[in-house]
């Protein structure tokens, strides 16, 4: 038996008129997210060095300010190469002891991959994979404008993902 509050719906009665301050599209509306939204939150400090320099000098750097590469400009800012950890220490086995005395122009990666900040992440990533590189100069109108590595990439993307999921509770729990 209903209880005796309940009255049925009668012909002239309005259907109420609901409204919802969240949906399912609103809290999960994906947008994909580009090397422009990864640079807000880190920042378009670049550490440059010269082809001239040393590696000790870039083997300094690399230490001091606990990065695993450094891009190589000309006077002008424009992008001459790159040089890893990973290019240092091949190189090393090469030429044990001979090493920090060369100079960058004769270690550096060339032929550089480079991102633009409207690139997708997804698709940077994919091309840093493919590449076995985690690295990657950011160009903006030809200019070098950050650098992003694959742990930035990783670090974004959870912080995304824990976003995500807190939206998800909220749109549960109302």
């Amino acid at each position: 038996m209903a209880p005796s509050s309940y009255q049925p719906p009668t012909r002239g009665d309005k259907p109420e008129s609901s409204t919802y301050s969240q949906s399912v599209e609103s809290n999960l509306s994906q947008t994909q997210s580009t090397v422009a939204k990864l640079l807000e939150g880190k920042g378009e400090d670049v550490i440059a060095v010269r082809p001239n320099d040393t590696i000790h000098t870039v083997v300094q750097i690399l230490k001091d300010k606990r990065i695993g590469a450094v891009v190589v400009t000309d006077q002008n800012g424009a992008l001459q190469g790159i040089l890893s950890e990973r290019d240092i220490v091949r190189r090393m086995a090469d030429t044990p002891g001979q090493t920090l005395p060369q100079s960058v122009q004769d270690l550096m990666t060339r032929e550089v991959r480079t991102c633009t900040p409207d690139d997708l992440l997804i698709e940077v990533v994919k091309t840093m994979t493919e590449g076995r590189f985690r690295h990657m100069p950011v160009l903006r109108d030809g200019h070098l404008c950050g650098v992003i590595t694959i742990g930035d990439v990783v670090q974004f993307r959870l912080k995304e993902l824990e976003y995500e999921a807190l939206r998800m509770k909220q749109m549960i729990v109302g």
